[in-house]
């Protein structure tokens, strides 16, 4: 959950928040010092062997022999080891997996065999804790109260992650419970994973959820990574780290075995450096789970490879809506927004104004409340199978009262309490509400691609970067695109649309249920056309 996104702010804090984009977050220390040694060490010999590999360019070099699918998960540990738990501490994988290595040899000697699963044979991933994986390593969405909870079976994802041939490398950090603690929380902080980095700045937030995931793909960790999503926490992560993110239709991924906020809006996607590599994680995880009814609407949807519909022409005769309010961002995001415009008319696109925030505003008020109802639910479900002495959304909230110094040390944990104050799904509260929230949101987002006949609605996702603030939490930092497609739980890819003072945005392409294949097309025409991703220079702070 990306918290800012339930923020109301006024004109003077917009104003007051634009400067404080082109400013240094932190007085110096003796800890930015280290941060500025360790960066500079960095830039000096970081001549990575791996640095922006693509998944092609690995199977190439696995099948010529050049490489190993060994070889390349110790690159990635050393990687790991060099920049996430030393150097510059980027802190975004929150535990490793000491069975990727064997992993690895399983694929190598298959390969010896012959036998090559697919595009993800010997191929290394991150995967957000949150998630379930049935061997040594924790789930517990970032908190302490979750730390003896080993998964008894694999989440319906990584089984097929496992089916396809990856080498899971292990868990990433998170904003602790998918930012759904606390009113006050800070994104990419859990009590059990502490603080994440943004790879570009490094007093800078990587954003929420998916930090973790955001941070270790875009510094080169790993080739591909898993976030989740309910609303904003792949495609915003995505954003500030200059990433490709893909939230797929509600149901075109399986969430069981994945720890909940939201039945109507949770979904698990691919987070990836290039639109291509994140179209082959998409295909190769969806599937029909009948533990997750969701699911069941993507029969006969379902595409086994999405790299089908990657053209360089994809946006030529196509018609896209701008959101209005998205001009009315910070100047320089402004000026990254009116490029890419013209990059997409440049190369067949019309553009087109339109006002969905506008048509929304009635309808945001009430997804909280759908979010709080939901996640009791889901949560006290998702206990009832878990291997851990918490059993119950009230469990968690006692844990973390009996352990306040070391669960909560910087902010509260409101929204869990909120949560446990409400009734169950048959509430009347809850029914007008998710109709307003789901349903509502489908109906005005349907209703602008019909009334101006476009193939998808496109803006700012987010961005850039914000300060990381433990004691004032997260701020609203401007325009933000993520909810009508969440609320909707229809796809949403956001691709790299530049840099605004060194630090990544991106660009938003959404449309109705199961038009992944439309809006990959759009996105990977634009990501060819624009080449906006730019690998992180680690700098300690803005003017470094």
């Amino acid at each position: 959950m990306h918290r800012r996104n339930f923020l109301k702010t006024g004109s003077l804090a917009g104003l007051a928040i634009s400067t404080l984009v082109a400013a240094s977050c932190n007085q110096p220390s003796a800890e930015n010092k280290a941060d500025e040694t360790a960066a500079a060490d960095i830039s000096k010999d970081d001549i990575f062997e791996l640095s922006e590999i693509t998944i092609a360019d690995l199977q190439q070099k696995m099948q010529s022999k050049q490489f190993t699918a060994r070889l390349i998960t110790e690159l990635y540990l050393k990687r790991i080891d060099q920049i996430d738990k030393k150097g510059i501490m980027l802190n975004s994988v929150i535990e490793l997996n000491k069975d990727a290595l064997n992993m690895a040899d399983a694929m190598d000697r298959e390969r010896e065999k012959g036998k090559v699963r697919g595009p993800l044979h010997g191929i290394p991933v991150l995967i957000k804790d949150n998630i379930n994986t049935g061997d040594n390593m924790h789930t517990t969405a970032g908190s302490l109260a979750l730390a003896d909870n080993f998964a008894k079976q694999d989440a319906f994802i990584v089984h097929k992650l496992r089916e396809a041939g990856a080498v899971i490398l292990g868990k990433t950090n998170l904003s602790e419970w998918a930012n759904f603690r606390s009113t006050h929380s800070t994104s990419a902080w859990s009590s059990r994973g502490g603080q994440t980095k943004c790879p570009y700045i490094l007093d800078r937030n990587p954003s929420g959820s998916s930090a973790g995931t955001g941070t270790a793909v875009a510094a080169n960790l790993c080739v591909i990574g898993i976030g989740t999503e309910t609303n904003g926490s792949i495609v915003s992560p995505a954003s500030v780290n200059g990433l490709v993110g893909i939230k797929p239709t509600v149901g075109l991924w399986s969430r069981s075995g994945i720890i909940p906020i939201s039945k109507t809006q949770d979904t698990a996607g691919p987070m990836a450096r290039t639109v291509k590599d994140a179209a082959i994680l998409l295909g190769a995880l969806t599937g029909i789970d009948t533990i997750d009814l969701a699911t069941l609407g993507s029969k006969g949807r379902i595409e086994a490879d999405y790299t089908k519909f990657l053209d360089v022409n994809g946006l030529q005769g196509k018609r896209l809506g701008i959101e209005k309010t998205a001009f009315d961002d910070k100047p320089d995001v402004v000026a990254l927004l009116q490029d890419a415009i013209k990059t997409l008319k440049s190369k067949g696109a019309e553009v087109v104004e339109i006002e969905l925030n506008k048509e929304l505003k009635t309808i945001n008020s009430n997804e909280f409340t759908v979010l709080l109802y939901e996640f009791k639910d889901s949560l006290n479900q998702y206990f009832n199978n878990a291997n851990s002495k918490i059993k119950t959304l009230a469990d968690v909230i006692a844990f973390n009262k009996q352990n306040e110094t070391k669960a909560m040390p910087f902010f509260k944990q409101e929204i869990l309490e909120q949560a446990q104050a409400k009734g169950d799904l048959n509430s009347k509260e809850y029914l007008d509400a998710v109709k307003q929230t789901n349903m509502g949101t489908r109906k005005v987002i349907d209703g602008m691609l019909t009334k101006y006949k476009l193939d998808a609605i496109i803006g700012t996702t987010n961005g850039p970067a914000v300060c990381i603030d433990l004691v004032n939490g997260d701020y609203d930092n401007g325009f933000s695109f993520s909810g009508p497609a969440a609320m909707a739980g229809y796809p949403h890819i956001t691709v790299p649309m530049g840099l605004a003072h060194g630090l990544p945005v991106g660009l938003s392409f959404f449309s109705t249920a199961y038009k992944e294949g439309d809006i990959i097309k759009l996105g990977y025409a634009y990501e060819q056309a624009s080449k906006k991703r730019v690998a992180p220079l680690f700098k300690p702070d803005l003017f470094a």
